[in-house]
């Protein structure tokens, strides 16, 4: 009985063993990879190549950033070749690989390609090209050096940012990441120009140029000239400012657009506006026709205003001499003298209104012309009967209220 028992024994040992050969043959890999280097730089000829135990079609699917691939095999004494084509290895990055057989994966790995260090080419990009001046302002340098192949160099590597305002010119190292290397540059108080450009390993990037502008400019001050205090309706007033500055006393740009709000004693408003050179403004507008007073304030629009100042205009004529001829239908005015006795200048604005029963039936407009003004009222238009007029002038009215046409 104990014989039977070791001979069973022996017997499922034997089985055991023969199975576990058998599955050791059966997961025993066909293929084996011989080559062993997984780090490469670009350019560099890139061969994969692996022992095989048996005569089987083979393919290698190569992938990376830029696309994929499949390569043949190049067979030869149990051995197989893949050559990986330049377009591949040319490009820095992690290559990864398969080794497929019938669509099924056997083997698979990676490859690391690195760049060459010596950069050829710097790829600068620089914006914005105008910033405010303060030290809150930047503009951002962004560096990309690359190989021979256009491959960024690797992270790590040391850029020369140099810049150069006024009498001052800096040199900042920064080193890349991610591909490529950047700095803010903040702007300076003062405006003008700055001038930067790049440095990697000896090679130079093109200079670029940055506008340092003004910054928001600080409230300013107004003020008037004029020939003469009179509401002659012809002569000039100019209106300018002060030199207008930021907080840094950065005078303007040229050609910011001022704008005079100029408000008169019956609550009307007239608006006048100029453009700044060397910031300073000048704006005309020509004087009243008749007694005013002006309340002028400059805006800046969004930005900065002025103080308020007040222009006084004297009546250019104290009194004017109204006549009537041909039945009333013409009507002289005139001479019209200024504040010297002299003629007053022509254009001046004479205004006819016409009531009848006190109610304003038409209104007639006319310029002076060598010291006269003259209205005719045709009968087709205004017939016979009891009428009011005004004729205004200069600021001076005059009523005519039983005015009879015939």
């Amino acid at each position: 009985m104990k014989l039977k028992q070791a001979f069973f024994l022996l017997f499922i040992q034997l089985v055991t063993v023969s199975f576990l050969s058998q599955e050791t043959i059966t997961k025993e890999t066909p293929i084996s990879l011989l080559s062993t280097k997984t780090e490469y730089t670009v350019s560099d000829k890139i061969t994969l190549e692996f022992k095989v135990t048996k005569d089987t079609i083979f393919q290698l699917y190569c992938s990376n950033s830029y696309g994929s691939t499949i390569i043949d095999p190049v067979v030869s004494n149990q051995k197989i070749k893949f050559k990986i084509p330049s377009f591949i290895s040319q490009k820095r990055g992690l290559l990864s690989w398969s080794l497929i057989n019938s669509s099924k994966n056997i083997l698979s790995g990676n490859i690391s390609i690195t760049p060459k260090q010596q950069p050829t080419k710097i790829e600068t990009y620089l914006g914005p090209p105008s910033i405010d001046a303060g030290g809150l302002d930047y503009t951002m340098l962004v560096v990309i050096p690359t190989d021979s192949l256009d491959n960024p160099i690797i992270d790590n590597s040391k850029v020369t940012v140099k810049h150069q305002f006024l009498k001052s010119e800096r040199r900042e190292p920064i080193l890349t990441n991610k591909l490529i290397g950047y700095k803010n540059i903040y702007s300076p108080k003062k405006s003008g120009r700055m001038i930067i450009s790049s440095e990697s390993y000896g090679l130079n990037s093109k200079e670029f140029d940055v506008n340092i502008m003004p910054a928001i400019a600080t409230n300013f001050k107004i003020f008037v000239h004029r020939n003469h205090e009179y509401a002659d309706g012809n002569q000039i007033t100019t209106f300018y400012t002060s030199i207008i500055k930021d907080k840094n006393n950065n005078i303007i740009s040229d050609g910011s657009y001022i704008e005079f709000y100029i408000t008169n004693k019956e609550g009307g408003i007239l608006k006048t506006a100029a453009t700044t050179i060397n910031g300073v403004a000048h704006a005309k507008i020509i004087h009243p026709d008749f007694e005013d007073i002006w309340k002028i304030k400059a805006y800046f629009i969004g930005i900065a205003e002025s103080n308020t100042i007040t222009v006084k205009y004297k009546r250019v004529i104290d009194d004017y001499i109204v006549t009537f001829k041909e039945n009333n239908r013409v009507i002289n005015i005139g001479p019209l003298e200024s504040f010297m006795g002299q003629i007053i200048p022509d254009g001046l604005s004479v205004k006819l209104s016409i009531y009848k029963k006190n109610v304003l039936i038409d209104e007639l407009f006319k310029e002076s012309s060598n010291g006269f003004a003259n209205f005719y009222l045709d009968p087709n238009i205004y017939e016979k009967d009891i009428y009011q007029i005004t004729i205004e002038a200069a600021g001076i009215k005059k009523e005519f209220k039983s005015f009879k046409l015939w």
